[in-house]
């Protein structure tokens, strides 16, 4: 067996720890990184230090927490003509949000997670806060998350369901068999629907966008209190979420820099 690569675990550790931050809009304390990276609080405070010096984190001393920093900025910026559709879908976003009166968003796949991208708010008065932007959830978790999982190929799924343990995370109603169900629904109506999975009384659904090679790479998807979700209003709402799922899919579709995702 190889050697692992020193240098690799670093740069593993200073992603791990980038993502914490990012989860963390009013920023986070060394504690908690070393609690949520699973590293002793020295190597922690290590890397931020050593991450804060490149200018990829900002060191608030006054309430002791740490935030994304300034570089970080300059380099999304430049990654963004390549790997950001928030100007495509942003209409679509807006759309769902005034046609539905529901919180709506984009969402990424990153690897084994979804990531929130972009989120509009809608009339309805009472909202749900469990998706913002910068929010990862595992796939399967989530009404993106399922979409996204729900149409990658069978062995992928099956791989996936495997190793990662998404019942004990995130309790019964992820278990295998569970998701397997909630994968076959949405095969069948063509959208996701999360029941109040996350947070009781929280509803979503989700509809997948796909990428050039007919992967799953996006979700728009919609959240709101569980009355707004009736059984009744639920194809209106997955009819709508589709539509506008396959208009940016079009819209890349036409736009030269996103015809590959790698």
């Amino acid at each position: 067996m190889a050697e692992p690569i020193q240098g690799g675990q670093v740069i593993s550790r200073a992603s791990s720890i980038l993502r914490i931050v990012s989860e963390n809009a009013d920023g986070v304390s060394s504690a908690e990184v070393a609690k949520r990276s699973g590293l002793t609080r020295p190597t922690a405070h290590r890397l931020l230090s050593s991450l804060a010096a490149e200018g990829l984190l900002d060191h608030d001393s006054g309430r002791a927490r740490w935030h994304l920093g300034p570089e970080l900025y300059v380099l999304g910026s430049l990654a963004a003509e390549r790997y950001d559709i928030t100007d495509v879908a942003r209409d679509s976003v807006q759309t769902l949000a005034r046609e539905t009166g529901e919180s709506a968003f984009l969402s990424a796949r990153r690897g084994n997670e979804t990531v929130c991208l972009v989120r509009e708010e809608g009339s309805f008065p009472v909202r749900s806060f469990v998706l913002y932007e910068g929010v990862r959830f595992p796939l399967g978790v989530a009404s993106a998350g399922l979409v996204m999982l729900a149409f990658s190929g069978d062995d992928e799924i099956d791989r996936y369901l495997a190793r990662v343990p998404l019942e004990a995370n995130w309790g019964a109603q992820h278990s295998v068999a569970a998701i397997r169900q909630r994968i076959a629904l949405t095969r069948g109506t063509g959208y996701a629907v999360n029941p109040g999975l996350i947070l009781e009384g929280s509803w979503g659904m989700g509809a997948a966008i796909f990428d050039d090679r007919g992967r799953p790479a996006w979700a728009l998807s919609i959240t709101g209190i569980e009355p707004r979700f009736r059984a009744e209003r639920q194809p209106e709402l997955g009819r709508l979420l589709l539509e506008q799922a396959h208009l940016v899919g079009q819209r890349l579709a036409s736009t030269p820099r996103h015809a590959s995702r790698g």
